[in-house]
């Protein structure tokens, strides 16, 4: 089973991460929601502290939801997830819909992407971890490749001291590379989805562009998107605030 982490009590709500997140990353938001609902934050597989696999696409990740879902014996659930999260969340509503009351989807659209992230990927495989006495030493060299102190930053949120003090990562990184269409893919619904849902745009990020807007809004006939000044795709991070409050009034 997923790995996973709650907070508070109340009606069920459900955080999904991004792409080479993990759980963590939404810890300040899930204390703040928290106050008003019982919250429980997951790792998706290959990421965090959940279980490696070689099997990885949305349909898996939906049924992983499922079961996670069954064995905490809930009827219903309130739904958030970040880019990949969001399209897990989508595919969640293409095969369970009846499960969810509400979602919320943050800077992501349910189309295929032409990737974006193979530069990432890239450095962080290429990078040696048995060379690498230190966390500073890894930030050197990934900024060095990849240029944004930010970025790589968050990505080294994946790496950990193994038990005999090497470091190692904790996302699966080679299979999520080999596996990197399968977070690209789109989410096909056969039927328009009913289920309440609020689409939260970074209106600095380009993941949610004017033309997806109108497929968006054929795919799901009771859904509202709205747009985060200042924010660009993390949304979470950068803008928290506005994000809780924009989630409040729609849950």
């Amino acid at each position: 089973m997923l790995h996973y982490k709650e907070y508070g009590s109340g009606e069920p709500v459900i955080i999904l991460h991004g792409f080479l997140g993990m759980l963590d990353n939404w810890h300040s938001f899930a204390k703040k929601l928290s106050e008003s609902y019982r919250v429980i934050t997951i790792d998706q597989r290959n990421h965090g502290k959940s279980f490696h696999s070689d099997d990885f696409d949305y349909k898996i990740m939906s049924d992983d939801l499922y079961i996670l879902i069954e064995e905490l014996k809930l009827d219903s659930v309130k739904l958030i997830g970040h880019s990949m999260g969001g399209k897990t969340v989508m595919q969640f509503l293409v095969n369970h819909s009846s499960l969810v009351d509400k979602a919320v989807i943050v800077d992501i659209a349910p189309k295929q992407y032409n990737g974006g992230h193979e530069v990432i990927l890239e450095a962080l495989s290429s990078l040696d971890l048995t060379t690498i006495d230190k966390r500073s030493d890894a930030q050197d060299i990934l900024t060095e490749k990849l240029g944004n102190i930010g970025v790589v930053q968050f990505l080294l949120k994946n790496l950990t001291r193994n038990d005999d003090q090497s470091f190692g990562w904790k996302a699966n990184i080679d299979l999520l590379h080999k596996k990197y269409q399968e977070v690209s893919a789109g989410i096909k619904f056969e039927t328009a989805c009913e289920v309440p849902t609020l689409f939260v745009k970074g209106s600095k990020s380009n993941y949610i562009t004017d033309d997806d807007k109108s497929d968006i809004q054929d795919t799901f006939s009771n859904s509202e998107i709205i747009e985060i000044e200042g924010a660009g795709h993390w949304v979470h991070a950068e803008k928290p605030a506005e994000l809780l409050d924009k989630v409040k009034a729609i849950f």
